[in-house]
């Protein structure tokens, strides 16, 4: 889904011709599956940091075109709506000082846009929802001037018949409204994380992805308001799994299956199963056909970008198209430093690391249920949820990530040659007094609204301040 395309409008021949490249390179990517196609190493990862432009009042501004104009830069691109931006890393490798070097890469090109936003009148902000955003901002008047999210748009339509989408969260407050677009969607920015993995290994690392979203999400979280209601410490789950909802296919228990889930169930064999539920559990929402050649499998990679689970597989190609996997991890939130931006990139990876390295697949010590289950607890309640680990042992998100995760994800990142000063300033001056503080995002958007009631305005000139400081946000006073 991140490039642009050339129409918006499609005929049943191309949804027909379009099914039938799907399918012939569904079975050319068994094929290299079944024969051991792809680039064997993995070690390197990079990010996605979606961001809000705001005017001087920390308003949405929808100027992204003038924006990337100006800041003209590649790694600096469109999103969904004209007050949204995304900026894109170069990939790392996961060794030495790769997290102060990308920090210094991330805060280089926030500079750059920083000063490019304030040249025109306006800022940027990373947080994951802007409390200042209202309804009546989300329209088709306000949609990024490309015809990919037109076309988006149109499809998911659609596949509903032309009926409206329906966002229901219940959370301390509760919220349903109405829309017959998918902009509701452009009200949640996110931080993606891209970790490369080998073909030998990809199966517990994508099984380890989806056990580590639910502690993953519950450090990150940033996204507590919305239209001035108080809902999930993670609101983004539920508006985008709602925002773009259109009918596949039903679960084991019956539940019906959206085009944003968090997963059906544990991979056993291959990562192809993920690629073969594409193929035949989610209708095509793209038919653009392209003559680039079966090998480049653009037509299967397009597809599995329109379904959004929150860890995504991805085949990447290199310029001579050799293969290569990498695992998007999609639970975190932008914002609320740079600093903790990058922080929350040296957690995973080590905990990656570390399990992969275990002799028992960690998945061993969970149903699926309990799994995801969790995750949708960590994204309702923060740190504050309790979680079900190994064999069912209920505990309090901060005794796992003090007793068992923190130490962990030290461990895997220093045998993986990471440097020491940087798993110190990361981990555990960043990442434990976030925990132990029980101070991410969301609890100081709540502490803040909690003392001085709903002054969204003043809330978010104080965030701003201290985005700009680049304070981690355990040390943010209310």
């Amino acid at each position: 889904m991140g490039r642009e395309i050339n129409t918006t409008e499609f005929s049943n021949e191309d949804f027909e011709e379009f099914e039938k490249r799907l399918r012939d390179e569904t079975r050319i990517l068994r094929d290299w599956f079944d024969n051991g196609s792809f680039e064997d190493t993995e070690g390197s990862c990079g990010f996605e940091l979606e961001a809000w432009l705001t005017d001087r009042n920390f308003f949405p501004y929808p100027e992204n075109e003038e924006f990337l104009r100006r800041v003209n830069n590649p790694l600096v691109v469109p999103e969904l709506a004209k007050f949204n931006v995304e900026i894109n890393s170069t990939p790392h490798a996961i060794t030495g000082n790769f997290l102060s070097s990308m920090e210094e890469e991330l805060s280089h090109i926030w500079s750059l846009c920083h000063k490019h936003a304030s040249d025109m009148g306006g800022d940027i902000l990373a947080i994951g929802i802007l409390p200042q955003v209202s309804n009546e901002m989300l329209t088709l008047d306000n949609i990024s001037a490309m015809r990919r999210y037109t076309a988006l748009n149109q499809q998911v339509l659609r596949l509903r018949e032309g009926k409206p989408l329906k966002l229901n969260i219940q959370g301390r407050d509760s919220l349903k409204v109405e829309h017959n677009d998918v902009m509701l969607e452009s009200t949640t920015t996110s931080l993606q994380i891209h970790l490369q993995v080998s073909q030998s290994k990809a199966i517990r690392h994508y099984n380890i992805a989806q056990i580590l979203a639910a502690p993953l999400v519950a450090v990150s979280a940033n996204s507590p308001f919305l239209f001035g209601k108080e809902l999930w410490e993670e609101t983004r789950i539920p508006i985008f799994e709602q925002s773009v909802e259109v009918a596949s296919f039903r679960d084991c228990h019956g539940d019906p299956i959206g085009r944003v889930h968090f997963g059906t169930g544990f991979l056993r064999n291959s990562l192809f199963e993920v690629f073969l539920e594409n193929l035949d559990g989610f209708p095509v929402l793209l038919p653009l056909v392209t003559d680039d050649g079966s090998s480049w499998l653009n037509h299967l990679r397009l597809h599995n970008g329109t379904i959004w689970r929150w860890n995504r597989p991805l085949i990447g190609l290199d310029h001579r198209g050799k293969p290569h996997l990498r695992i998007e991890h999609r639970v975190t939130p932008a914002g609320p430093s740079i600093t903790d931006t990058i922080a929350n990139i040296p957690f995973l990876v080590g905990l990656d690391r570390y399990f992969i390295a275990q002799d028992e697949p960690l998945e061993a010590g969970f149903s699926f249920d309990d799994v995801k289950e969790n995750f949708y607890s960590a994204a309702q309640k923060g740190l504050q949820a309790k979680i079900k680990w190994v064999n069912g042992k209920i505990l309090s998100m901060q005794c796992l990530f003090l007793e068992t995760l923190i130490p962990a994800a030290k461990q895997g990142l220093l045998a993986f040659g990471v440097d020491k000063s940087d798993v110190s300033y990361y981990i555990d001056e960043v990442i434990a007094p976030r925990v132990l503080s029980m101070q991410n995002g969301a609890a100081w958007q709540r502490s803040f609204i909690s003392k001085y009631g709903k002054n969204f305005q003043d809330m978010i000139i104080s965030y701003h301040e201290n985005q700009n400081k680049n304070i981690p946000i355990h040390s943010w006073k209310v």
